[in-house]
């Protein structure tokens, strides 16, 4: 079997959405929706936005759950968002009667959640996008095996294709998952 490389089955930055770490949620959910109806139907749905600065750097993601995560201020109050997305409560053996619990000593949703959804889109992205780190950037000829390892030990969704330092696109997880799925029912 040919040894695949990241670039062969990377997703270009220039089919995937991007906004400005200025830009709203509202818009960039928007570009995340008309992204999302440009793709083959026949893909993978993209299911986050990359973040790029004013120098058009990709400086973060906004997924699906640092939208959640915005629509409640009060998060914040219980961790940073680095640690919140890595920690998963339930994972130490905490009870639902505790997680539960935690909504009324924080006061969480303590609004309608239409009412914070209408709040959180004028919220701007730089303000809840994940901020990346060295470990979610792979090199466009790094083989699709040492991608696997980056993406597991790091518990990642995607990573981030680099050449010459530069980012020119992304590998999902989901992607890398039907290849591997395929080659297994080959």
């Amino acid at each position: 079997m040919k040894i695949k490389l990241v670039k062969e089955l990377m997703v270009p930055l220039s089919e995937y959405a991007t906004v400005n770490e200025e830009d709203t949620l509202k818009k960039a959910i928007a570009t995340l929706k008309e992204t999302q109806t440009q793709n083959d139907p026949k893909q993978y749905k993209h299911r986050a936005v990359l973040v790029y600065d004013k120098n058009k750097n990709i400086v973060g993601k906004v997924s699906a759950f640092d939208v959640l995560r915005a629509l409640e201020p009060k998060y914040c109050h219980i961790g940073e968002p680095e640690q919140m997305s890595k920690m998963g409560l339930s994972r130490f053996g905490l009870s639902n009667d505790f997680l539960s619990s935690m909504l009324e000593q924080f006061c969480l949703w303590d609004e309608s959640a239409e009412e914070l959804v209408k709040k959180a889109s004028s919220l701007k992205v730089k303000e809840i996008m994940y901020s990346l780190s060295e470990g979610e950037f792979v090199d466009e000829n790094a083989s699709i095996a040492e991608a696997i390892h980056q993406l597991i030990l790091g518990h990642h969704q995607s990573l981030l294709v680099s050449k010459n330092k530069q980012v020119i696109g992304i590998l999902r997880l989901s992607d890398v998952f039907k290849l591997v799925c395929d080659i297994m029912i080959k």
